[in-house]
């Protein structure tokens, strides 16, 4: 099978990717090794880059047609004051949004789908193809023991923290954070939360997202040093006891809501950016970025940098994809490096209010560059096929 691109990865940076690559014309083909409409572990929390693009792709409303709640300010806590802040409509954004990922991913393939797409699930790819001079020329899969291939021009990593893709090309590390916070959270009904809440204290964080169906993601964090020591007497009382410890008032507020979910853990991953283009390859998401969860701008990110990639594939040239790396790596340094050490736990009730200050900042530069791309051409049909990812 030939297809123009094989995305490896059928989330929200795949699907995404997909996306946009099938409505310009693409034969795409994204493969994936789990099941279609699954949760995964995410904060699921849009910031304003992330609910703007599915705005401009015309995706917003299936979400917001779900029944997402929409949120209207978000709170941060600090030891002696509490700071709100409202979302005031700009760019087309007039709330922010919290969508489970079974519900954004399965909206996402779903249109991806409808504008020409092929996805199949169950599909676990083993190795990336490579011919005589190097290049990636499609990857090797295994579905119910049965061994595949499917060519392509370009093969797109967009399986994730531990991508196979990534490593199969040996994607460079560019940039290594060295910090990281294990979390553990559940899902509450009963507690009123109409913005994103997030309480920020030297021996952990705290965090509320209201979401679909009435419910509210709680979630606690702490160094990831401590974590495994943490959660060594089982996840359900460590989740409790640092909540207690490190908000007393939040975990009071818990006391008449009813917590709908086992709660889930994640220890923790320093973060990076890696090298994302190469001879017939390219990476997008978590897979060639990560950076650790605590600022929750993951999916956010996921859905700039789809676009991104696709433009640079669409264009197919070199200095496209080139410029897809450097415009990356530009809007993100900067809120991976405020990350990295917001999760590092190691500052003063002042100094974390100024890492938000640039936080903000940074978030608002983002947005400005994402608002400021003309609308991608669609039905490019057959001018579309990639000869080149910047080898």
């Amino acid at each position: 099978m030939k297809v123009d691109a094989v995305i490896v990865g059928a989330r929200c940076a795949g699907a995404a990717t997909a996306l946009l690559l099938a409505r310009a014309g693409a034969r795409v083909l994204v493969v994936d090794k789990g099941r279609y409409g699954t949760d995964t572990l995410s904060t699921h929390a849009l910031m304003r880059a992330g609910v703007l693009q599915l705005h401009r792709w015309g995706v917003l409303p299936a979400v917001v047609a779900a029944g997402t709640p929409p949120v209207r300010s978000t709170t941060f806590s600090y030891l002696n004051h509490d700071v709100t802040v409202p979302i005031e409509p700009k760019h087309g954004v007039n709330a922010l949004y919290a969508p489970r990922r079974a519900l954004l991913d399965r909206i996402l393939v779903d249109a991806a789908i409808e504008s020409g797409a092929e996805v199949s699930y169950g599909l676990h790819v083993e190795d990336v193809i490579v011919d005589g001079h190097g290049r990636v020329r499609g990857v090797a899969a295994i579905a119910r023991g049965t061994r595949l291939r499917f060519e392509a021009d370009i093969v797109i990593g967009a399986d994730g923290l531990y991508s196979t893709v990534a490593q199969r090309v040996g994607a460079s590390p560019v940039v290594a954070g060295r910090h990281a916070a294990g979390v553990l959270y559940s899902y509450w009904t009963g507690l009123p939360a109409d913005g994103y809440y997030w309480l920020f204290r030297t021996s952990g964080s705290v965090g509320a997202i209201p979401t679909n169906d009435g419910a509210t993601c709680v979630f606690v964090g702490v160094p990831s040093g401590r974590f495994r020591d943490e959660v060594r007497g089982g996840p359900d009382a460590a989740y409790m006891r640092l909540l207690r410890t490190i908000s007393p008032d939040f975990a009071v507020r818990l006391g008449e809501a009813i917590r709908t979910e086992p709660i889930r853990g994640f220890g923790g991953h320093p973060g990076f950016i890696k090298t994302s283009t190469g001879p017939g390859w390219a990476l997008v998401g978590d897979a060639g970025y990560f950076k650790d969860p605590a600022t929750a701008h993951g999916i956010s990110d996921a859905l700039r940098d789809a676009e991104l990639l696709a433009r640079a594939i669409l264009q197919g040239t070199a200095a496209g994809f080139a410029e897809y790396e450097r415009t990356r790596n530009d809007l993100s340094r900067g809120l991976f490096d405020v990350t990295d050490q917001i999760v590092s736990f190691a500052w003063t009730d002042d100094t974390v209010q100024s890492l938000h200050r640039t936080l903000s900042s940074e978030m608002s530069r983002e947005v400005r560059a994402l608002a400021a791309l003309e609308p991608l051409t669609q039905n490019r049909g057959e001018e579309l096929v990639s000869q080149s990812t910047g080898a």
